[in-house]
């Protein structure tokens, strides 16, 4: 399968419309994966390496071997402008595969962040930079330029199928990856969840209860729940 194929660069791709991204990046992770029928999240360990970092942009994959960066120098020479490094590895491993050099390098391309199912150092340069990276853990011990992995291929990253192009978004909720076909239909729901949204918060500032404004008292009481005093 093309997921676990190693030697390859695809060098080129499809990628979701920048104008479709740019309406999708309007909004949080949490909004996005209810909008999308709450699917698409990376698992919750992935979190952003300092306070408030965010992303959102077309996924160019990385396959990595443990322990081995090389695929993600030559990832770089494929990065355009509002791509996001999307990097899995082909078993579990939290070495220090990125840092500040790499972050200078992805930048320069016009990389807007990365998203890596392993570990990342030097973070005190990415808050420094403000290159959001979304890691699995944050370490220092280095890796090696030594095994074959792909570039531009579908990766599981963190439980989560990306294909080269999709849409990927983080923030301090987690990260959610958006089919590149589905990008605009998703922003509109999100759109739409948002207003809905904002009509529920004005009434709970109100004073009303959930409990009522979503109609729960009646099958609580049809399960049995009582009120004592």
């Amino acid at each position: 399968m093309e997921h676990t194929r190693t030697g390859v660069v695809h060098t080129s791709i499809s990628r979701a419309d920048p104008e479709e991204v740019a309406a999708l990046s309007a909004y949080g992770v949490a909004t996005i994966h209810e909008a999308m029928g709450r699917v698409g999240l990376m698992r919750p360990y992935l979190r952003p390496v300092y306070p408030r970092a965010r992303l959102c942009g077309t996924a160019v994959t990385v396959l990595l071997q443990p322990g081995d960066n090389w695929m993600l120098h030559v990832a770089a020479e494929q990065i355009r402008e509002g791509d996001v490094v999307v990097a899995a590895c082909t078993t579990e491993s939290e070495d220090g595969f990125f840092g500040e050099l790499l972050a200078t390098s992805f930048r320069a391309r016009g990389g807007q962040g990365l998203v890596i199912d392993g570990g990342v150092r030097d973070v005190a340069d990415l808050e420094r930079m403000d290159f959001p990276v979304f890691a699995r853990a944050v370490n220092a011990k280095g890796t090696v330029k030594a095994t074959l992995g792909s570039v531009n291929v579908p990766v599981v990253c963190a439980n989560a199928l990306v294909r080269p192009g999709d849409v990927v978004v983080g923030d301090g909720d987690g990260v959610v990856v958006v089919p590149r076909e589905r990008v605009a239909e998703v922003a509109a729901a999100a759109a739409r969840r948002e207003a809905a949204e904002e009509g529920k918060r004005a009434r709970f500032r109100a004073g009303e209860l959930g409990l009522d404004m979503y109609g729960m008292r009646g099958p609580l009481a049809e399960l049995g729940l009582r009120y004592e005093e």
